[in-house]
């Protein structure tokens, strides 16, 4: 199924470049390299995506979130704290 496309005249020297410093046999091996990694950027998109809209619903799942209590998050750190200072000093 023969395509025809305009490129413009920046691409049109770009694939002509490509091919005469033998990297590519031809316009047509430029233009399925480029298609192939556009069509991997889109699919690692996709998976990004994906992965996000599961993030989302895994939060949306989770509920309501629940107040925090600043003043006990404080008590329990001063404590850890304390405890790794106290078996710092021990041993």
């Amino acid at each position: 199924m023969a395509s025809s496309y305009t490129l413009g005249q920046h691409y049109e020297r770009f694939v002509k470049e490509l091919v005469e410093s033998g990297r590519y046999a031809s316009a047509s091996e430029v233009v399925r390299d480029g298609l192939r990694l556009m069509e991997e950027r889109e699919q690692v998109r996709a998976a990004k995506l994906d992965a996000l809209r599961r993030e989302i619903q895994d939060g949306i799942d989770s509920g309501p979130a629940e107040p925090l209590d600043m003043d006990a998050i404080k008590t329990e750190a001063r404590a850890r704290r304390r405890a790794r200072n106290e078996a710092a000093a021990r041993g």
